[in-house]
């Protein structure tokens, strides 16, 4: 069911009080997960035992096609346009045509989903928390509820919670964009991660790596938005929103 912003909470700028915060809800992917770090192994790994890096001019080059055709795959997916699976095998037959490699664009779904697993291996074995998630979430748990509201398939992101160790602390909430229907930064599926916790959205702080998607959809919606510039990269932020370079610093941040 799609829940909707009541008075008062969606675009609610003004100042909220962070003593009022009873839950937590994350994102995953470059958030708790080192999504990326994943991804470029899974996928250099994968290229070298084709024997496929070899037609880049260097694997960053590889990496860069990859993830400007995943981004667009996967928006297709987010709008309903394509199933997680078939974003798979359209991704993996862009990426092999840009590639040069002949019959690509017309690879059947079981060929595709052939390399896409091959992908897979490489990328799971490199699936890890960063080093702060976990002692994070286990101080939090004591005090907060928590949760997660993510762009993704359910089932993938539990077993990936599950196979990094951080599914006993967020399990029990997981709001999924292919269960609710309707992706970040929509408000309703930050309202439906405060409803999983029982709780009002000035009672929720979210947690997540992508500005506009994470930290301005969060305050939009009338939770606590906490974006995640791992990178300290000094971009200034909106009002409303807190900027953190470690999970350890949410910590503080609600103890202040």
């Amino acid at each position: 069911m799609r829940l909707t912003p009541v008075n008062g909470t969606s675009g609610a700028r003004g100042v909220k009080d962070l003593r009022d915060v009873k839950g937590v809800l994350f994102d995953v992917d470059d958030t708790l997960f080192d999504y990326s770090s994943s991804e470029e192994a899974g996928l250099l790994g994968h290229l070298r035992e084709q024997g496929l890096l070899e037609r880049f001019p260097s694997p960053g080059a590889a990496l860069a096609l990859w993830r400007s055709v995943m981004e667009a795959e996967y928006a297709r997916y987010l709008t309903g346009e394509l199933t997680f699976r078939r974003q798979q095998y359209e991704r993996t037959r862009r990426f092999l045509a840009h590639l040069g490699q002949a019959g690509a664009e017309h690879l059947s779904d079981e060929q595709a989903a052939a390399w896409f697993a091959g992908y897979g291996v490489h990328r799971d074995a490199a699936w890890q928390a960063f080093p702060d998630a976990r002692p994070t979430l286990a101080r939090l748990a004591p005090r907060y509820r928590l949760g997660v509201v993510s762009n993704s398939d359910a089932d993938h992101q539990r077993r990936k919670l599950r196979t990094i160790g951080l599914l006993e602390y967020v399990g029990e909430v997981l709001v999924c964009s292919d269960q609710y229907g309707e992706p970040k930064p929509a408000p309703g599926i930050f309202l439906a991660g405060c409803a999983g916790l029982g709780l009002a959205p000035h009672e929720v702080a979210y947690v997540g790596d992508k500005y506009t998607l994470d930290a301005e959809g969060a305050r939009d919606a009338g939770l606590h938005a906490f974006w995640l510039d791992r990178a300290a990269s000094g971009t200034p932020t909106g009002e409303g929103i807190h900027t953190l370079h470690t999970l350890d610093a949410l910590l503080r941040a609600l103890a202040a």
